[in-house]
């Protein structure tokens, strides 16, 4: 079995459970996932984790996201985007770059954002999309999202182009549609790049021609869904009961002890494990030197802990 992840390059009008499908075909194995859904109007990095590495979704996925979406001002659709009906229409206010660009400002930071009813978010186990489609009546409650960046990248005849970097749970179509609400008319999205996602840049992502072509060429290894997470560095011993199942105790608030409870990589040279801390699934990375062992732990804990 393959364990790694791969930086795809998903082509618009694909679901991400296209890529998937295709996926499994290229490589002939069952267990693959992927992390940030794309809808089929997006295109753009999708991380897609193969074998044993799907264990890390949950990590991968954490990252930091950025952007480039297309725009049209003056009239609002039922899917937030270009694929739906038009449900409304405004006259679109003479602005400059200069007035959009001061809008986009005020939504950096960290804001309130209602999702797409057009959304995969799930409403009493059903999907919002499906139940959008089916005229239910519901409501999705808003959300804290994080915007790094957002900016102007072009303008021009009511359409446009921006750069926003953001935190997981984002919902660019959403953040256009109060875009164009600040402006003083309607927004929709017209079109989705994902040109980052964590450590996944587009610039390293293979179309699914180029995976066709050689598959085994664009295979990432699984460590690198978790190089962001803190770092703690313990005793050889210390890492050598970790790596026999016992405890360990973390010298942190509360003192929680780590356990292991499942492997998902074992060699002489990276030992990789899931612990669990608190009942709290966390991942552990266990490199052994000559003099010491490096141990990265998902926690809230980063305090080294020693003999």
């Amino acid at each position: 079995m393959i364990n790694g992840i791969v930086n795809v390059l998903k082509a618009t009008g694909m679901s991400s459970h296209d890529v998937i499908g295709q996926m499994r075909r290229i490589y002939g194995m069952k267990k693959i996932g992927h992390a940030g859904t794309l809808d089929p109007l997006a295109a753009g990095v999708l991380p897609v984790y193969l074998g044993q590495a799907t264990r890390l979704i949950e990590y991968g996925d954490n990252g930091i996201k950025t952007y480039h979406a297309e725009f049209a001002l003056g009239f609002a659709t039922d899917t937030e985007d270009s694929t739906g009906e038009v449900v409304a229409s405004a006259a679109v206010p003479d602005l400059s770059a200069e007035d959009i660009s001061s809008v986009l400002a005020s939504f950096c930071g960290d804001i309130e954002q209602t999702p797409s009813r057009y959304s995969a978010i799930n409403v009493n186990g059903v999907k919002a999309y499906k139940l959008a489609r089916q005229n239910a009546d519901f409501t999705l409650p808003g959300r804290r999202v994080t915007i790094y960046e957002i900016r102007l990248l072009s303008y021009q005849n009511g359409r446009g182009v921006i750069a926003v970097t953001c935190s997981k749970g984002t919902y660019i179509r959403s953040l256009i549609r109060d875009v164009g609400e600040a402006l003083g008319t309607y927004a929709c999205m017209t079109y989705l790049v994902r040109v980052r996602a964590g450590v996944f840049d587009i610039a390293q992502a293979a179309s699914l021609e180029e995976l066709e072509a050689d598959p085994q060429a664009y295979i990432l290894p699984a460590d690198m869904a978790i190089q962001d997470l803190p770092k703690a560095v313990c005793t050889a011993e210390k890492c050598a009961r970790l790596l026999q199942g016992r405890a360990v105790p973390l010298p942190a608030r509360g003192s929680p002890m780590a356990t292991c409870c499942g492997s998902i990589r074992r060699n002489e040279n990276w030992p990789a494990l899931l612990i669990s801390i608190k009942n709290i699934m966390s991942y552990v990375r266990i490199r052994c030197l000559p003099t010491y062992c490096e141990v990265i732990i998902r926690c809230n804990y980063s305090i080294p802990f020693r003999k």
